[in-house]
């Protein structure tokens, strides 16, 4: 019966800062997620500015059409 009440006494406490752990470790997985989705929708990692030079820097002179439709195909591509 000792045993088993110095067990639980420090048994318990482990179990419950493990399963907080596990349980923090899962919600800041999701939130770091989200917030960083939300910073590239509001911050895209590439645009038409960006897509002008690469093509000037291929020897090509983009006209505005294409360059919206390179635009829309990453866009296309993203979903």
């Amino acid at each position: 019966m000792l045993i088993i009440l110095s067990v639980s006494t420090w048994l318990t406490p482990l179990l419950v800062g493990i399963g907080c752990l596990l349980i923090g470790a899962i919600v800041g997985f999701f939130l770091a997620r989200h917030f960083f989705q939300r910073y590239l929708e509001k911050n895209p990692p590439i645009n038409e500015k960006m897509v002008r030079t690469m093509m000037q820097q291929m020897g090509r002179t983009p006209s505005e059409k294409q360059v919206r439709q390179v635009m829309a195909s990453i866009k296309e591509q993203q979903k």
